[in-house]
Protein backbone atom coordinates (compact mmCIF):
# COMPACT_ATOMS: atom_id res chain seq x y z
CA UNK A 1 0.00 0.00 0.00
CA UNK A 2 0.95 3.49 -0.67
CA UNK A 3 1.17 6.23 1.21
CA UNK A 4 -0.72 9.77 0.60
CA UNK A 5 0.40 13.34 0.24
CA UNK A 6 -2.22 14.23 2.86
CA UNK A 7 -1.01 11.13 4.75
CA UNK A 8 2.63 12.33 4.72
CA UNK A 9 1.79 16.05 5.34
CA UNK A 10 -0.99 17.17 7.71
CA UNK A 11 -0.88 14.58 10.10
CA UNK A 12 3.15 14.71 11.04
CA UNK A 13 3.43 18.19 10.80
CA UNK A 14 0.25 18.57 13.38
CA UNK A 15 1.27 15.79 16.00
CA UNK A 16 4.91 17.01 15.78
CA UNK A 17 3.33 21.14 16.45
CA UNK A 18 1.81 19.13 19.20
CA UNK A 19 4.96 17.87 20.44
CA UNK A 20 6.37 21.65 20.21
CA UNK A 21 3.57 23.00 22.29
CA UNK A 22 3.82 20.55 24.90
CA UNK A 23 8.27 20.95 25.23
CA UNK A 24 6.88 24.47 25.50
CA UNK A 25 4.59 23.70 28.36
CA UNK A 26 7.43 22.04 29.88
CA UNK A 27 9.91 25.56 29.54
CA UNK A 28 6.64 27.74 30.79
CA UNK A 29 6.77 25.07 34.12
CA UNK A 30 10.31 25.29 34.83
CA UNK A 31 10.23 29.12 34.29
CA UNK A 32 7.62 29.53 36.60
CA UNK A 33 8.98 27.15 38.92
CA UNK A 34 13.16 28.36 38.55
CA UNK A 35 12.13 32.00 38.80
CA UNK A 36 13.65 32.32 35.43
CA UNK A 37 14.21 35.45 33.21
CA UNK A 38 11.77 34.04 30.03
CA UNK A 39 13.35 36.46 27.69
CA UNK A 40 16.78 34.77 28.79
CA UNK A 41 15.16 31.55 27.49
CA UNK A 42 13.02 33.06 24.34
CA UNK A 43 15.67 34.90 23.01
CA UNK A 44 18.50 32.15 23.58
CA UNK A 45 20.79 31.02 20.87
CA UNK A 46 22.82 28.02 20.24
CA UNK A 47 25.48 29.75 18.36
CA UNK A 48 25.59 33.72 17.78
CA UNK A 49 24.59 32.96 13.65
CA UNK A 50 21.15 31.06 14.07
CA UNK A 51 18.33 32.21 14.85
CA UNK A 52 16.89 32.56 18.96
CA UNK A 53 14.06 30.08 20.69
CA UNK A 54 11.34 32.05 18.98
CA UNK A 55 12.41 32.20 15.42
CA UNK A 56 12.95 27.95 16.09
CA UNK A 57 9.28 28.20 16.67
CA UNK A 58 8.22 30.31 14.06
CA UNK A 59 9.84 28.96 11.04
CA UNK A 60 8.74 25.25 12.64
CA UNK A 61 5.16 26.48 11.99
CA UNK A 62 6.28 27.94 8.76
CA UNK A 63 7.42 25.27 7.47
CA UNK A 64 4.54 23.04 7.86
CA UNK A 65 2.00 25.74 6.78
CA UNK A 66 3.77 27.22 3.73
CA UNK A 67 4.57 23.56 2.22
CA UNK A 68 0.67 22.49 2.98
CA UNK A 69 -0.22 25.64 1.44
CA UNK A 70 2.52 25.46 -2.01
CA UNK A 71 1.62 21.87 -2.12
CA UNK A 72 -2.07 22.04 -1.83
CA UNK A 73 -3.21 25.24 -3.33
CA UNK A 74 -4.98 26.30 -0.30
CA UNK A 75 -3.75 29.59 0.44
CA UNK A 76 -1.71 29.86 3.93
CA UNK A 77 -2.95 32.67 6.45
CA UNK A 78 -0.01 35.14 6.99
CA UNK A 79 1.70 35.60 10.79
CA UNK A 80 2.90 39.03 11.87
CA UNK A 81 6.08 36.76 13.60
CA UNK A 82 5.66 39.56 16.26
CA UNK A 83 5.23 36.46 18.94
CA UNK A 84 7.85 36.46 21.97
CA UNK A 85 6.36 34.88 24.99
CA UNK A 86 5.46 31.20 25.53
CA UNK A 87 2.10 32.12 25.17
CA UNK A 88 2.35 33.42 22.05
CA UNK A 89 4.81 31.37 20.62
CA UNK A 90 2.18 28.05 21.94
CA UNK A 91 -0.91 30.25 20.16
CA UNK A 92 1.30 30.46 17.11
CA UNK A 93 1.47 27.09 16.93
CA UNK A 94 -2.48 26.22 17.74
CA UNK A 95 -3.20 28.60 14.60
CA UNK A 96 -0.74 26.60 12.47
CA UNK A 97 -2.71 23.38 13.56
CA UNK A 98 -5.70 24.73 13.35
CA UNK A 99 -4.73 26.37 9.56
CA UNK A 100 -3.76 22.58 8.57
CA UNK A 101 -6.77 21.09 9.88
CA UNK A 102 -8.65 23.48 7.18
CA UNK A 103 -7.07 21.57 3.96
CA UNK A 104 -8.85 19.02 2.66
CA UNK A 105 -7.09 15.57 1.49
CA UNK A 106 -8.08 16.01 -1.52
CA UNK A 107 -6.03 19.13 -2.19
CA UNK A 108 -2.92 17.04 -1.52
CA UNK A 109 -3.29 14.00 -2.50
CA UNK A 110 -1.93 13.36 -6.60
CA UNK A 111 0.38 16.17 -6.24
CA UNK A 112 3.24 14.20 -6.62
CA UNK A 113 4.42 15.40 -9.54
CA UNK A 114 3.34 19.01 -9.08
CA UNK A 115 6.34 21.54 -9.67
CA UNK A 116 6.71 23.72 -6.27
CA UNK A 117 8.92 26.49 -6.51
CA UNK A 118 9.70 28.37 -3.67
CA UNK A 119 12.37 30.85 -1.86
CA UNK A 120 15.63 29.76 -1.01
CA UNK A 121 17.29 33.02 1.21
CA UNK A 122 16.05 36.05 0.24
CA UNK A 123 16.93 36.55 -3.86
CA UNK A 124 16.78 32.46 -4.71
CA UNK A 125 14.16 29.94 -5.45
CA UNK A 126 14.64 26.40 -6.22
CA UNK A 127 11.83 23.99 -7.98
CA UNK A 128 11.12 20.43 -6.73
CA UNK A 129 8.13 18.23 -7.62
CA UNK A 130 5.57 18.17 -4.34
CA UNK A 131 7.08 14.87 -3.03
CA UNK A 132 10.80 15.39 -3.30
CA UNK A 133 9.75 18.99 -1.74
CA UNK A 134 7.84 17.88 1.23
CA UNK A 135 10.02 14.66 1.90
CA UNK A 136 13.19 16.37 1.64
CA UNK A 137 13.07 19.83 1.93
CA UNK A 138 9.87 20.58 3.96
CA UNK A 139 9.76 17.68 6.65
CA UNK A 140 13.21 17.67 7.21
CA UNK A 141 12.97 21.92 7.60
CA UNK A 142 10.08 21.57 10.40
CA UNK A 143 11.87 18.55 12.09
CA UNK A 144 15.35 20.26 11.72
CA UNK A 145 13.81 23.93 14.02
CA UNK A 146 11.45 21.74 16.39
CA UNK A 147 14.96 19.48 17.07
CA UNK A 148 16.88 23.11 17.54
CA UNK A 149 14.18 24.46 19.77
CA UNK A 150 14.69 21.36 21.61
CA UNK A 151 18.12 21.33 21.72
CA UNK A 152 17.97 24.84 23.28
CA UNK A 153 15.20 24.18 25.89
CA UNK A 154 17.95 21.17 26.86
CA UNK A 155 20.48 23.29 27.00
CA UNK A 156 18.93 25.80 29.50
CA UNK A 157 17.96 23.11 32.07
CA UNK A 158 14.36 22.73 30.96
CA UNK A 159 13.77 19.04 31.96
CA UNK A 160 12.40 17.40 28.55
CA UNK A 161 13.59 14.45 27.39
CA UNK A 162 13.03 11.74 23.63
CA UNK A 163 9.62 11.37 24.92
CA UNK A 164 8.95 14.80 24.66
CA UNK A 165 10.20 15.36 21.74
CA UNK A 166 8.07 12.15 19.95
CA UNK A 167 5.05 11.81 22.05
CA UNK A 168 4.90 14.97 23.98
CA UNK A 169 1.84 15.01 26.18
CA UNK A 170 0.42 11.92 24.92
CA UNK A 171 3.17 9.52 26.38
Amino acid sequence: MSISMSSASVPVFTHMLGNLSHLLDKAQTYIDEKGCDPVALTQFRLAPDMLPFTGQILIACDAAKNGVARISGVEAPKFADTEQTIAELKARIQKTRDYLATVPAAALDGTEDKDITFPVGRERTRTMKAEDYLKLWVLPNMFFHITTAYAILRHNGVPVGKQDYLVGGQG
